[in-house]
């Protein structure tokens, strides 16, 4: 006679739904009444309006043949949630489902007592949505005896009911509660309202004011011409990798919105405005998202069930989260912060080096089994235990990064500047090794008329951590006129540094000069999507800050498109009649390279209180991006007056920089509190506003205090940089949490640009990329 089955271990979690690192047997987690986790996975029908139910079988020690979920069950130790979903639909009602058919819709926590007291359920609830386009046969399901004793499909509206009259047929849950979520969500995704749908996608699409970008070629050369049309080839792979790192349905999902986008006016929308968002969620709305599960692929899998004669197979929509995961794919979709730190804590230094590098993806290995990976363990993969693992961006994007690297090696062969040939087969190389050292200090060192920036570099997207870096590409033609009028900045780095407004003790001792270029964009791709940016300060990785410092990329027509369309309006709306002579292209523009240049000083590589040495990024984690952004311009703007104090910059700036600021700060801020950019503009403004720098006057508008804001400047500077030089993400977050707010200035500030109908953003057109890329 065979042995019982061991009982099934459960981790005990805090009342808070966090993991305690205790397990237990199940019945001892319920006699007990510890809180623990489970999954529950309903499956709808779309064309019925049904929900699938299971009858409990009789032998069940809770609610024993009463109706329920579609599948249901617990989390065991270990386990993650997601697993655990596609497991117990297998193993109740016989279905296989992929990931992407899963969409986690709410979290419930379920708290109550049965069975005259024997029985308590303390239970996190994650529960799933799956969409089906028509209902599954029901000789289609194999039931699990033990667990379910039938199954039927109920339309939503009657299920809703006879949980609000408890009917004794079914297990209880409050529709009036968390519990209702499942029907609203419902109910909102499915009612018919295509005309508001419209109008509120047009409004959305109308903040993007398109501006046509055709810069001249003729500095040119014949080889560095057909260079380009292999750069240009090789920015729109750059574009495929981006899009699947944010979300691991998202190229399926943008394929799906392209090929339909003919079918109405609706569908032709929908694809606009995800075309400049790249995914689903609304870069200037806080990353809520514009399209449901509803507006998703359609999936045909033959095989999910057992066959059924004349049944073609279950048909599903591909599923994505309501809530843009933080984590975006380069983590499981259930992995949590808790998670990864545990596990990373048993990981070798070198190990622990790979999980939080730039370049690397985490996986599960259930997560793999249907890609490429899962098929080879070579010395590129690092699998570290029997849950998560490591991942080389060389690996996980094979495919695209070869013919991206095969685009730059032409590339180089044509052209015939030695600095161009070099960044472009450095950086093809780096594609294919993970090792992207040598291609960064090639990019530094380039000195070509074409300015390429091409690879994995910013690491907004990692919302969990800020490690992990996406993909983009800037192509351009230098601008060798506005490069020579910046080099004073660059040049005056290591001055800056020395007298920041920060402790001695924290100032860098190894601060280069910052090169910089300046371009006018051609083409761009990858981690391009809504706002655009004007400029940026490569490279992040620590090693080369260090020993080089950075170089500065400034877009010369993205800045004028910007300050023409949506700065000066803005102006218009919100300063004050006697300052808005100060609101200029100059100081607004000077401010945006001293930005770019102050990204270079103040603190990066840091020693800990106890002597280790880390990066303010890894110290910082997710509050990081933010904070630095902030850094940047706020002793940008304390940069300026100290050249202009030095006599270097002319004394005509000392309040139009303040007063472009001001403007700038509003612009900013309609990105959105999710944004990087956005979130530090707005602790810059409740910082300098409650020092009295800002002042909102009765009639709306708003001014400087020349007085005051000199000092006001100097005290955040001072204290975002003594965060970072310490390390104290408890401190970030506090001052991010206690100023990085919509507060009421900002809204008055906000409301009057809304009334005037100012563009947010730009969307660029590239005619003369267009027409390269026709003729090649």
């Amino acid at each position: 006679m065979a042995a019982p089955a061991p009982e099934e271990r459960l981790d005990v979690l805090t009342a808070a739904g966090d993991k305690t690192g205790v397990s237990k047997p199940r019945s001892e987690v319920h006699r007990d009444g510890d809180y623990h986790r489970a999954v529950h996975v309903w499956i709808y029908c779309e064309s019925t309006g049904e929900l699938l139910l299971q009858r409990r079988a009789d032998c069940k020690d809770s609610w024993p043949g009463q109706w329920d979920i579609s599948s249901a069950g617990h989390i065991s130790a270990g386990d993650s949630s997601l697993s655990s979903a596609r497991r117990e639909l297998q193993e109740e009602l016989g279905i296989k489902l992929p990931v992407d058919a899963f969409e986690l819709i709410f979290v419930f926590l379920h708290e109550c007592v049965i069975n005259n007291g024997t029985y308590t359920n303390n239970e996190y609830n994650d529960v799933y949505l799956v969409t089906t386009l028509t209902p599954i046969p029901l000789e289609a399901f194999t039931l699990q005896e033990s667990e379910v004793s039938a199954v039927r499909y109920m339309h939503r509206d009657e299920y809703k009911s006879c949980l609000a009259a408890e009917s004794g047929e079914y297990v209880p849950y409050d529709v009036n509660g968390q519990y209702g979520q499942l029907f609203s969500i419902i109910e909102e995704r499915y009612k018919d309202n295509t005309e508001s749908r419209s109008l509120t996608l047009q409004k959305q699409i109308s903040r993007y004011a398109p501006i046509h970008l055709e810069p001249e070629l003729t500095t040119l050369s014949e080889g560095d011409k057909e260079a380009l049309g292999y750069i240009l080839k090789a920015s729109m792979v750059i574009d495929e990798i981006f899009y699947e790192q944010v979300w691991n349905s998202n190229t399926m999902l943008r394929d799906w919105l392209k090929a339909h986008a003919d079918s109405s006016s609706l569908d032709s929308l929908k694809w606009a405005y995800y075309s400049i968002n790249k995914s689903p969620w609304s870069c200037l709305d806080e990353n809520k998202a514009f399209l449901s599960t509803a507006d998703s692929a359609v999936k045909l899998l033959t095989d999910a069930t057992k066959p059924i004669s004349g049944w073609k197979g279950l048909e599903y929509r591909a599923a994505f989260p309501l809530d843009k995961p933080r984590g975006a794919n380069f983590y499981p979709a259930d992995m949590n912060k808790m998670e990864f730190d545990l596990w990373k804590s048993g990981l070798t230094d070198k190990e622990q080096k790979d999980a939080t590098g730039f370049f690397t993806v985490i996986k599960r290995p259930d997560a793999l089994l249907t890609t490429s990976v899962a098929q080879s363990d070579g010395p590129n993969q690092t699998n570290t235990s029997d849950d998560l693992f490591i991942v080389p961006y060389s690996k996980e994007y094979k495919a695209s990064l070869e013919k991206a690297a095969e685009l730059l090696l032409e590339a180089s062969d044509c052209s015939d500047c030695p600095s161009l040939k070099n960044l472009l087969r450095t950086k093809a190389n780096a594609f294919l090794s993970n090792d992207y050292y040598e291609s960064d200090i090639a990019w530094m060192e380039l000195d070509s008329n074409i300015d390429v920036t091409i690879g994995p570099y910013e690491t907004y997207e990692d919302g969990l951590f800020s490690y992990k870096a996406t993909f983009e590409a800037f192509v351009g033609v230098r601008d060798d006129v506005a490069t020579s009028q910046v080099k004073l900045f660059g040049d005056q780095l290591e001055d800056l540094e020395k007298n920041l407004p920060l402790d001695n003790i924290y100032k860098s001792d190894n601060v280069s000069a910052a090169p910089i270029r300046v371009m006018n964009l051609l083409y761009n791709s990858g981690d391009v999507k809504g706002p655009q940016t004007i400029a940026f300060n490569l490279p992040n990785d620590e090693r080369i800050v260090n020993e080089r410092g950075t170089s500065m990329v400034m877009l010369k027509n993205i800045s004028e498109a910007k300050f023409k369309n949506i700065l000066k309006p803005i102006a218009n709306a919100c300063i004050r009649e006697e300052q808005k002579e100060y609101v200029d292209f100059e100081p607004y523009y000077t401010h945006i390279v001293c930005h770019e240049c102050c990204h270079g000083i103040g603190p990066h590589s840091i020693t800990l209180p106890g002597g280790k040495k880390s990066t303010v990024r890894m110290e910082l984690q997710e509050c990081h991006s933010a904070l630095e952004e902030a850094k940047a311009d706020i002793v940008g703007l304390w940069a300026l007056n100290f050249l202009i104090n030095k006599g270097l910059l002319p004394k005509s700036l000392s309040k139009s920089m303040y007063v472009s600021f001001l403007a700038g700060c509003f612009r900013s801020i309609r990105f959105g509190l999710e944004e990087a950019h956005g979130k530090g503009q707005a602790l810059q403004f409740n910082w300098l506003y409650d020092k009295g720098a800002f002042i909102l006057h009765s009639d709306g508008k708003f001014s400087i205090d020349f007085t005051k804001v000199e000092e006001a400047v100097e005290s955040l500077g001072r204290e975002i940089m003594t965060i970072q030089a310490k390390g104290d993400k408890p401190a970030a977050q506090s001052l991010l949490q206690s100023r990085a707010t919509l507060t009421q200035p900002l809204r008055v500030a906000l409301e009057k640009i809304e009334h005037m109908q100012v563009p947010v953003d730009i969307a660029p057109i590239f005619g003369t990329a267009s027409k390269l890329l026709a003729n090649n």
